[in-house]
């Protein structure tokens, strides 16, 4: 078997020789700080894959292919006002300012948002979100992927998300303002969202070869510590029915696993996702709240998938550590539908020889 058959088989319930060792990439300063430790070369230093294959992982779960469902055009960026010392406000591509620094690199502080109310939709951001052929994937590039044999890891396409995006270009804050001042605005950014993307996704999939893609997968990122950013019920009622069009659309050309990528303790949002055929939950961040498949697989059956769930942190430890997390993970691999992926990207706190161990040790172990 290669690592697609494992990865595939595992997801499916089906035999496996052995679990692939999945990853979720690095930290840019993991990658650096590896450099600088002389592990790996200035050309691995720039590369998650080249990174992780001197590791000893086997893939990165993402989809390597994807449709454009964003503003299109984007906005230009621009310096909104130089604070000297290397800080400046910058309108950036989501049209939203943001408080940029010199040489920071996480996520940037929101300062005002251009999506406000229904004028700033119509005029700004309506336009950008309007369907074109152009938004699908290549045909030069579904024909490559169709001419050669299925690969060493799968293939994925890449949806979009149907509300985290809504929530970049609004924030947090104004996404609820909205909701509370124009219900029917709310409804009708999210309605366009899900429009364009079953539209995109329909005319790439027309082109394709039925079971081209091995996985579907959406980002999403609107949950937090202690549960979602969106009123479940809502987000329910919304955006469940879009996520339904798709995802039947998909398993009409052949791709059944559906995979969603959305940090936090999204408890509150997992049963409108599996309702509507989304069924690989990724990348189940362990966090303070200690998140695994086990009881969601109690409360909502076989049907619920799983990548992730493995507790980045023990990296900065010792190998002792390493083999805790592992045997933590035995139980739940037994479960099977699931493959154990580290639950973010590898900080720079990880000690190589502790990645490395665990890539050796979970394939000797599964």
């Amino acid at each position: 078997m290669n690592n697609r058959e494992r990865a595939m088989a595992a997801l499916h319930y089906e035999p496996y020789d052995h679990l692939p060792v999945v990853h979720f990439g690095y930290w840019e300063e993991t990658r650096q700080k590896f450099l600088e430790e002389g592990h790996i070369t200035a050309e691995e230093a720039r590369s998650d894959r080249l990174t992780a294959l001197r590791q000893g992982f086997d893939f990165e779960w993402s989809a390597g292919s994807g449709i454009n469902t964003g503003l299109r055009p984007g906005f230009a960026r621009e310096v909104i006002k130089d604070l000297g010392n290397g800080a400046r406000h910058v309108r950036n591509g989501d049209g939203v300012v943001v408080l940029e620094r010199e040489g920071a690199t996480s996520i940037q502080q929101e300062i005002a948002h251009l999506l406000v109310d229904r004028s700033s939709w119509e005029a700004h951001y309506k336009p950008r979100l309007q369907f074109s052929a152009e938004r699908g994937i290549s045909q030069t590039h579904i024909d490559a992927l169709a001419a050669k044999e299925k690969g060493e890891h799968p293939t994925g396409i890449f949806i979009g998300s149907l509300y985290g995006k809504f929530r970049d270009w609004a924030g947090v804050t104004g996404t609820s303002y909205i909701y509370a001042d124009d219900e029917d605005l709310y409804a009708e950014i999210l309605n366009t969202l899900g429009e364009l993307h079953y539209q995109v996704l329909e005319e790439t999939l027309r082109r394709c070869p039925k079971g081209l893609f091995d996985f579907a997968h959406f980002w999403e990122d609107i949950c937090f510590k202690t549960g979602p950013l969106v009123i479940p019920s809502v987000f329910e009622e919304l955006v469940g029915p879009h996520y339904k069009r798709l995802t039947d659309l998909l398993r009409a050309h052949g791709t059944t696993i559906v995979s969603l990528d959305c940090d936090g303790c999204i408890d509150s949002l997992l049963p409108v996702w599996l309702q509507n055929g989304v069924n690989t939950m990724f990348p189940i961040e362990v966090g303070t709240w200690e998140a695994e498949i086990a009881p969601w697989r109690a409360k909502y059956g076989r049907e619920l998938r799983g990548v992730g769930g493995m507790n980045k942190n023990v990296f900065a430890l010792d190998f002792d550590a390493v083999d805790a997390e592992i045997e933590r993970l035995r139980p739940l691999v037994a479960l099977g539908g699931y493959i154990p992926c580290p639950d973010h990207r590898i900080p720079p706190t990880a000690k190589w020889e502790n990645v490395v161990y665990y890539c050796k040790r979970m394939r000797e172990v599964f």
